[in-house]
């Protein structure tokens, strides 16, 4: 199978490294002419255009940083879609947003899966990032082993876009997540508490998280580079925040978080490290949350191996 990867971001770039580290036939694209210099150095070939990339592979994977990008780049791509033809987005993305667009390569006769990933930039760097991947059997089967390249679990989750309303859950608990881990490091500070003993206690305990055990490392080195930018922690958690509200469901914590993390966005810039949310308490309070021996960056020790797909208890 041939194989196209438009977007070499953050995430984007250590996915398309997975597929040219294991033997992937890949074509790439993105704005930044460094970015696919550097993975045409790596082995891949240079796509030129989105258009005239569906032309020449078999499957073409986005991995963009919002909804209008998508847009814009399976609009060049969609006269060239057809029977045997793939489109399959790994961005985070409006789950209404990708069914429309999906639809649209469907009707052109071609397929369209939303898989998006989960489990940190460390993880996506080694393949060992869980895919979710929503769109019909027959195509499932078929994109799998391209997929179990990249992630190590894979879970199919149903029609199209349903990957799509479940990153967006993910992304909104991890937030959760990373907010009060800011709060419950700060106030051990302020009770005297040593942090590097404070670090252990929660891993250990029924408090830890995915979130404490990998973000709160690097707000205790001071390093608060997560890889993850505020505006695309805003961009999913108004997602979330648009799913309940289409489906009228009231929530309580979930504007309280957008609110606090439009603050943190309006002091330390729009694409700001989400992991610099700490700083808003350091300010508060005068307090220094940082402790020795932590890494400055995240780096996935776990061996890599091909992926497998995992099943649902029914």
């Amino acid at each position: 199978m041939k194989v196209g990867f438009i977007g070499l971001g953050n995430v984007g770039g250590k996915l398309s490294g997975s597929l040219l580290r294991n033997g992937t036939d890949l074509m790439v694209h993105d704005l930044d002419e460094a970015l696919v210099a550097a993975k045409v150095a790596a082995g891949a070939q240079d796509g030129g255009s989105p258009a005239a990339m569906m032309q020449a592979c078999d499957a073409v994977i986005t991995c963009l940083p919002s909804p209008a990008a998508s847009a814009a780049v399976v609009e060049d791509m969609l006269p060239h879609m057809g029977p045997g033809k793939i489109w399959m987005e790994m961005s985070t993305t409006d789950a209404d947003e990708v069914r429309r667009l999906g639809e649209a390569a469907i009707d052109a006769g071609a397929a369209a899966v939303d898989c998006p990933v989960s489990g940190g930039c460390h993880r996506a760097d080694s393949g060992n990032i869980s895919i979710y991947a929503g769109c019909d059997r027959a195509t499932f089967d078929r994109i799998l082993p391209l997929l179990t390249l990249m992630g190590r679990r894979v879970l199919h989750t149903g029609d199209l876009g349903t990957a799509s309303v479940l990153k967006v859950m993910t992304n909104y608990l991890a937030t959760v997540n990373l907010l009060s881990v800011c709060e419950a490091l700060t106030v051990m500070k302020g009770a005297g508490m040593d942090l590097a003993t404070t670090f252990e206690a929660i891993s250990i305990s029924s408090g830890t998280s995915f979130v404490h055990e990998t973000e709160s490392q690097l707000i205790l080195s001071g390093s608060r580079d997560v890889n993850f930018t505020m505006d695309l922690v805003l961009k999913d958690i108004g997602l979330f925040q648009k799913l309940a509200e289409d489906n009228d469901i009231p929530l309580e914590i979930s504007p309280m978080i957008i609110a606090m993390m439009q603050d943190g966005q309006a002091r330390y810039g729009n694409r700001a490290q989400s992991d610099r949310m700490i700083e808003r308490l350091e300010e508060a309070t005068g307090l220094d949350i940082r402790a020795p021996g932590f890494p400055d960056e995240l780096v996935d020790d776990e061996p890599e191996e091909r992926g497998y797909e995992v099943t649902p208890a029914r």
